[in-house]
């Protein structure tokens, strides 16, 4: 069991590492050979060129400037003043939404440890149960903790009467965060300036027509049905395919731009090997052979577009249909449009730039059975996913390692050996094993055929979560290998189930400790400091980068990883809920995390560093004197480096929700299931309300929130299409929703968006072929057929 000692070198390690991060990043991040590395936001709007280009020869490299290396942690302070209204204008509310469940654990941990080291960690100190148990291995920190509490002891109560109080604050926290969360979801859908999703309905499982093509269909069923409100509409192709051949012909066209710029510099034909990237084959002349695998690549996408077109199986049953305003657009998604409830499908539309076009090609009855199969998967992959967990536990004490690996008893025997091993590695370790495991869910997400990136991103997020509950937190404190642990759910009834773990949760509050020191301080600071893309960005500008294109393509700025770290702030939510009123010296290495987390995410950009390399735009020398009055706030992460993939307006908040309000009812079961082992007769029972109205509480907050994230109020819809109607009478919605729904890889060609007119939607006899096979053959077949269904 690691001492106090180890944990204090563990802290140490851990502080010195966040501390060399932060230097590290305060360094490099005013190079500026790095400047495309910390701030590619800008680069991609445009409004920064450079630092490279111009100056003096070591300044392109090296910053000279001194004074910038004095003041690399003046964004901290100025972080916590951030207005948050202009935070939501700039970087979106998904990133403002996102900064606040670091807020929200604050909020609740902070008051949480008061009281806890207040009341519950007297009691638990001046308890002698750990002192006068012979053949016991503990430390100080063990003292602090709910074990040295004689059994029967009437201090119990104080954990009772403490678990009341911090269930109530939770409970408060949480409906105080989520109203404030749907009160800015509903000003920032208020406020939102017009996109094309607020006008657009996704429609999945169009049913097969044998008079109509899926196009006809869809323009038929809608101006019958919705003959005052519909506009047009966008059938979805399966150009998997042709989207592959044109990501491949990019690839050669970058090789072929920088061979010819290479035979322009030297005027000397360059020559290059057909085998892989050029390294061997038959060394051929580089700009022919380019050229010739181009034009082939071009024959062959000629003749996948003009397939896609005109194949019908190449038409998937789905379709973006528009409206002519969003009160008709908010009516159609959030009602049912045919008898048959598995027909004609409809779904707010994602943002155009949400959209996962590979998605599209599955067809609608495979998504069932396809998401069976997911969860099936997902149960043997955490099942599974034990056996290396089990094994990094055993490194969490002395005997594991000596029973694994007998050859190094001597060099553990060592005590700053031993203090590292113990503190330090298997918060390490168990982080590299995690590593992988994203892309895994995610993979695992795609196949179930969610249609837009955020589905994916949250759906993710979900499978992580519980991957994390029963593999990090319930794999951790269930000991022994992965067999013993299946074993021991197996065999115990389900009453059993929280007294057994909640007789382990306080032996493994060191590995936690250490935990959240490895995965929290330090992981923290490594994430501003960007290393992975540094590194990754140098690499390919020295080996791969071609042209100016493949540069700005190099810089890969990312995004908020939500799958994987909202899962993870969860966790550290999780373990302060179940340690605050067992081992409380637990809490204050959370809210470390929490307030250092907070700070680098909400950190602002002093102008000093910017402006040095700013453009010479009036915009962005206007935004750089804003910056220096504190007007303008800039996160170092979400303004500069973060550009988001999607905006679903905090849709995610919800879930956040709902995992904390798990967290909650684990702790307050797994307390009761302590308890129940202290002898204090049925004193315990005391707390069986708990879990009751933490479960009231979850269903009141849904019924009273959940609505305002998932449906779109007709009251508000209609108030942004009258004002708009007032101020943009004229505005063309049609040709602005046109091409919004339209597949990349159709944008740039000339493919015939529909071949259909609309002249017909203001009436609700609408032309149809449907009834043509109907009619007797004497219908003169150039008169238009009129039906009314």
């Amino acid at each position: 069991m690691a001492s106090l000692r180890d944990i204090v070198t563990s802290a140490s390690i851990n502080l010195l590492s966040a501390f060399g991060f932060l230097m590290a990043f305060a360094i490099l991040r005013i190079q500026p050979f790095n400047d495309r590395v910390y701030f590619p936001r800008w680069y991609k709007k445009g409004t920064r060129s450079s630092p490279t280009r111009s100056g003096a020869y070591a300044s392109k490299f090296v910053n000279l400037d001194c004074r910038t290396y004095l003041n690399f942690l003046n964004w901290m302070p100025a972080a916590l003043r951030m207005p948050e209204p202009e935070l939501i204008d700039h970087a979106g509310l998904d990133s403002v939404a996102y900064i606040r469940i670091y807020l929200l654990g604050l909020k609740i941990f902070v008051p949480l440890a008061v009281l806890s080291f207040m009341v519950l960690v007297p009691v638990n100190w001046i308890g002698d149960t750990l002192e006068r148990a012979k053949d016991l291995n503990f430390s100080d920190i063990d003292k602090l903790s709910i074990s040295n509490v004689p059994d029967g002891s009437k201090g119990f109560w104080a954990h009772i009467v403490m678990s009341y109080v911090f269930s109530f604050w939770t409970f408060y926290v949480l409906y105080s965060e989520y109203k404030v969360l749907a009160t800015m979801r509903a000003d920032y859908l208020a406020s939102e300036t017009r996109r094309p999703d607020q006008f657009t309905v996704l429609v999945r499982n169009i049913p097969p027509d044998p008079d109509e093509s899926v196009s006809e269909h869809v323009q038929h069923f809608f101006c019958v049905n919705h003959p005052d409100h519909y506009l047009t509409h966008q059938i979805v192709y399966n150009a998997n395919k042709l989207a592959s051949l044109v990501s491949k012909k990019r690839d050669l066209q970058n090789w072929y731009i920088y061979y010819q710029n290479k035979f322009e510099r030297t005027s000397k034909r360059p020559l290059t090997k057909t085998g892989f990237m050029g390294l061997w084959g038959t060394q051929v002349d580089a700009i022919d052979h380019y050229t010739s695998q181009i034009q082939k690549l071009n024959e062959e996408e000629a003749v996948e577009r003009e397939r896609v077109k005109k194949d019908p199986d190449a038409i998937v049953p789905a379709a973006f249909v528009s409206f002519k305003s969003r009160w008709a657009a908010a009516v159609c998604a959030q009602t049912q449009l045919c008898r048959n409830p598995t027909l004609w499908l409809t779904e707010w539309a994602p943002e155009p730039r949400d959209v996962y076009w590979d998605n599209f090609a599955i067809p609608y009855f495979e998504l069932t059975i396809r998401r069976l199969i997911t969860a099936v998967a997902l149960f043997f992959l955490i099942f599974f996913f034990m056996i290396p967990i089990a094994f990094v536990q055993s490194l969490a004490n002395i005997e594991g390692i000596q029973k694994v690996f007998p050859f190094l008893k001597p060099l553990i025997r060592i005590e700053s050996v031993k203090s590292v091993v113990q503190g330090f590695l298997p918060g390490i370790v168990l982080k590299i094993f995690l590593a992988v495991l994203p892309q895994i869910l995610m993979t695992m997400s795609k196949i179930e055929g969610y249609p837009s990136i955020s589905a994916l991103d949250r759906k993710s997020a979900a499978k992580y979560h519980m991957f994390i509950l029963v593999n990090i937190f319930l794999g951790s404190i269930i000991t022994g290998s992965a067999l013993q642990q299946l074993k021991t759910f197996i065999d115990l009834p389900p009453t059993e189930i929280p007294k057994t773990i909640g007789v382990y949760i306080p032996m493994k509050a060191n590995f936690f400790i250490t935990y959240i020191m490895v995965d929290g301080w330090a992981g923290v600071a490594a994430e501003i400091l960007r290393l992975v893309p540094l590194v990754l960005f140098h690499l390919k500008n020295t080996f791969l980068v071609k042209t100016e294109q493949d540069r700005y393509e190099a810089m890969e700025p990312g995004s908020i990883d939500f799958p994987v770290g909202e899962p993870r702030i969860q966790l550290y939510i999780l373990l302060g809920l179940v340690y605050a009123p067992i081992t409380p010296f637990l809490l204050p290495f959370i809210i470390i995390f929490l307030a250092f987390a907070y700070v680098v995410f909400r950190n602002q950009c002093k102008s000093t560093f910017m402006s040095r390399y700013g453009s010479e735009s009036d915009k962005f020398d206007y935004f750089l004197l804003l910056l220096e009055r504190n007007v303008v706030v800039c996160l170092c992460k979400v303004i500069n480096v973060y550009d988001p993939n999607y905006e679903s307006a905090a849709a995610f908040w919800p879930d956040v929700h709902k995992r904390v309000v798990i967290g909650l009812f684990i702790s307050q079961l797994l307390l009761l299931g302590l308890l129940s082992t202290k002898k204090i007769g049925r004193n315990h029972f005391a707390l069986l309300p708990l879990p009751v109205l933490t479960i009231w509480f979850f269903m009141y907050c849904k019924g009273r929130f959940e609505s305002g994230f998932i449906r779109f109020p007709l009251q508000e819809a209609m108030v942004k299409d009258t004002l708009e109607r007032a101020t943009e009478p004229q505005f063309n919605l049609k040709a602005y929703l046109k091409d919004a729904y339209m597949h990349p890889v159709f944008k740039s060609s000339d493919v015939e968006k529909s071949d259909f007119t609309f002249e017909e939607e203001k009436s609700p006899l609408v032309a149809t072929t449907r009834v043509a096979t109907k009619l007797s053959p004497d219908v003169n077949s150039s008169s238009p057929v009129q039906s009314d269904a």
